[in-house]
């Protein structure tokens, strides 16, 4: 190998590095994501709105009247 080639193949490499680093730093995403987790805080369950059954009665404790608006639609018969 000639001392030519081999400095056009040093600067190729430096020049393809280069572009490499040139489209990280232009994009500026990292590589992969980073990991982040949330805490989901559970509200409290309410015996009268979820109808579960308490300890106070031996059946389901379901509230007189409950909101239509609430509920969802029926869905669509094909």
């Amino acid at each position: 190998m000639q001392p030519g080639e081999f400095i056009a193949n040093l600067f190729a490499i430096f020049l393809m590095a280069g572009l490499i680093a040139g489209v990280f730093l232009v994009f500026g995403g990292p590589l992969w994501p980073e990991r982040r987790t949330g805490m989901a805080t559970p509200f409290p369950v309410d015996a009268t709105t979820t109808g579960s059954v308490s300890g106070a009665c031996f059946e389901p404790c379901l509230p007189l009247r409950f909101d239509l608006r609430r509920a969802p639609p029926r869905p669509l018969s094909k």
